[in-house]
């Protein structure tokens, strides 16, 4: 179970393993480096394959400072699929993750390490 053991800014470590990329973190793995068509702001073409793996709950964490945006189009899509969306800077967002992720929870975590 990959729990986020610490994230600061531009760093992240996940069951041990350090990565300073962003990255989507699903109950069972990692995937490193996860880049935004448009960096700082999400689209749906950016978690097509979290979209595909159905979770119950999407975290996403949007930076240390928030700068990420989330459109709301984006949050009433995966409404509309049925997941739960939470929406926050990192450092909050692990908090959520590794509590859902400990609940047993499908939950798939999407952070932005930087502003």
């Amino acid at each position: 179970m990959p729990e986020v053991e610490e994230y600061r800014f531009g760093y992240i470590r996940i069951a041990g393993r350090e990565y300073t990329r962003d990255v989507i973190v699903y109950p069972d793995r990692v995937r490193p480096n996860w880049w935004r068509k448009e960096g700082h702001s999400l689209c749906l073409e950016d978690i097509k394959e979290v979209l595909d793996y159905e979770p119950e709950v999407i975290v996403i964490g949007t930076g240390a400072y928030g700068v990420m945006r989330v459109p709301h189009e984006v949050v009433s899509a995966l409404e509309a699929r049925g997941i739960k969306v939470i929406i926050a800077p990192t450092g909050e967002a692990v908090k959520r993750f590794n509590e859902l992720l400990r609940a047993g929870r499908k939950v798939v975590g999407c952070f932005h390490l930087t502003c």
